[in-house]
């Protein structure tokens, strides 16, 4: 599975959103200006996830998107394909959009793919937005009290 700019960029919105989810709408703006994401782009990926029933929309002064439903309701597995497709990093080994390869019967490589896929998917679908709004509020919370007592963050070196 590779992960696209567009498929970040919804999990961002959803997470947004999902940290919000009990107040007012959201314009575009405010989700593009708190997540850093390209209001052109975002538009785009909105109503994708419109579209695939995970947002409403609001017109007017009080506009803006929420989630269609709890954000304990909808998992990051169900985001990443709609934006991305199946979760599988080859097709052969796809749940969703399986096809066949002639060496499917003896490849000595197919179980790799296959519990790749299934380890990916099993943390992406128990994984809620919920889950996440709570570990970035749990983070904020701890970045501030290490801000007031003079703590700088190490350097995420976990990223490539």
């Amino acid at each position: 599975m590779r992960l696209s700019t567009k498929g970040e960029y919804a999990s961002r919105a959803m997470l947004e959103l999902s940290l919000r989810h009990s107040g007012e709408p959201m314009h575009i703006k405010d989700i593009s200006s708190a997540q850093g994401i390209p209001e052109r782009f975002l538009e785009q990926i909105l109503l994708l996830l419109k579209r695939a029933g995970y947002l409403r929309s609001r017109k007017g002064p009080h506009g803006g998107y929420t989630l269609s439903k709890p954000p304990e309701k909808i998992s990051v597995a169900e985001v990443i394909r709609v934006m991305d497709g199946p979760l599988a990093p080859i097709d052969c080994v796809s749940v969703t959009a399986h096809e066949i390869c002639p060496r499917e019967d003896h490849c000595g490589l197919k179980w790799l793919w296959k519990e790749t896929r299934d380890a990916i998917a099993a943390i992406l679908e128990r994984t809620t937005f919920a889950d996440l709004a709570a570990k970035t509020e749990a983070a904020r919370k701890c970045s501030a009290e290490g801000a007031e007592q003079g703590i700088r963050p190490a350097p995420d070196s976990s990223r490539e």
